[in-house]
């Protein structure tokens, strides 16, 4: 029963966040427009009745980039999501004259509806390859040279081995990241207890591995976090910029969102706006982080964003 009410009262929260954000000025502000994204509540009844569905705006393979923007975008969500969490960036993006895509990656093969909805789950290094796929997919559709990222917690951490490991450095110009975790997260102090209760009592550790591969990954110190973080400056070719919230109850300590090298910019969104208490799973939804990546993709024509109260996991 609690764990009825718990998604009861998070899938409510979700349906709030974006009545929140669609109404939001700031978020029309950010294109310069009357331009309004569609409700995440439509995003998750398209889920719903038909599972898989790209949120607007997102995987038109018919899309040509424009000279402007000559790179199309590539949207990676986060850990347990799938591509439906992408119902304000995606169509923000394509009314901005971008070329945008989604994709789902690591579910379980084999499991049932709705449970196959699920992504994020495989070990990491098995998402990146399937990352590398989808981006080969776009460049050949778009005739485009290189791609830009736009990810999310784990999507925003996962691509990184991409560019490192699988030749992807080659292939993207702008990496943005919403709360990535390059160096693991301690998730609020909880990995260390969660690590010895593990190995007083191994069997629960055992489970969450064999469902979330991902998962024992994102633990500071693990071999995956260890080769990805090897080095002490970004990987050169691509332009990154972090984009972290003091607020972040996942990813902790937010600063595992940053990395170091001139081709780097790590923004801390309380530093440009004090009322923005955005949190971990607001930060898809946040119309200044919104600002800040429309500014990483094409710095030419950035604009300061607009401050205005975003709540934690509402977003707005």
């Amino acid at each position: 029963m609690m764990r009825v009410t718990a998604l009861s009262v998070g899938l409510l929260l979700v349906l709030v966040a974006l009545e929140l954000v669609r109404s939001s000025p700031s978020a029309a502000a950010s294109t310069g427009s009357s331009f309004i994204p569609p409700t995440l509540a439509s995003g998750i009844t398209a889920g719903i009745l038909t599972p898989g569905a790209s949120p607007p705006g997102a995987n038109d393979w018919s899309c040509k980039p424009s000279a402007a923007h000559p790179e199309p975008v590539v949207l990676v969500h986060g850990l347990l999501a799938n591509l439906t969490e992408w119902q304000v960036m995606a169509p923000l993006l394509a009314h901005n004259g971008y070329c945008v895509f989604a994709l789902t990656y690591g579910t379980v093969p084999g499991l049932a509806f709705p449970l196959d909805q699920v992504g994020g789950l495989l070990p990491m290094e098995q998402s990146a390859q399937e990352l590398s796929a989808f981006v080969d997919r776009v460049l050949s559709a778009t005739g485009a040279h290189k791609v830009d990222i736009v990810g999310h917690s784990e999507g925003a951490t996962m691509p990184y081995y991409y560019v490192k490991f699988l030749g992807g450095a080659a292939k993207v110009g702008h990496y943005v990241g919403l709360g990535p975790g390059y160096h693991g997260s301690t998730v609020d102090g909880l990995v260390p207890v969660a690590l010895l209760l593990g190995q007083l009592v191994p069997g629960p550790s055992q489970i969450v591995a064999g469902i979330c591969g991902a998962c024992p990954e994102t633990v500071p110190g693990s071999p995956f976090l260890n080769a990805l973080d090897a080095d002490t400056s970004a990987v050169p070719g691509p332009t990154y910029t972090n984009i972290v919230t003091r607020y972040d109850e996942v990813v902790t300590p937010y600063t595992s969102g940053f990395l170091n090298g001139p081709n780097v910019t790590n923004i801390v969104l309380q530093d440009q706006c004090g009322l923005d208490l955005s949190d971990h799973v607001a930060l898809a939804a946040d119309p200044v982080a919104a600002q800040d990546v429309l500014n990483a993709l094409d710095p030419q024509r950035a604009m300061a964003p607009a401050c205005g109260l975003v709540l934690p996991l509402l977003g707005g």
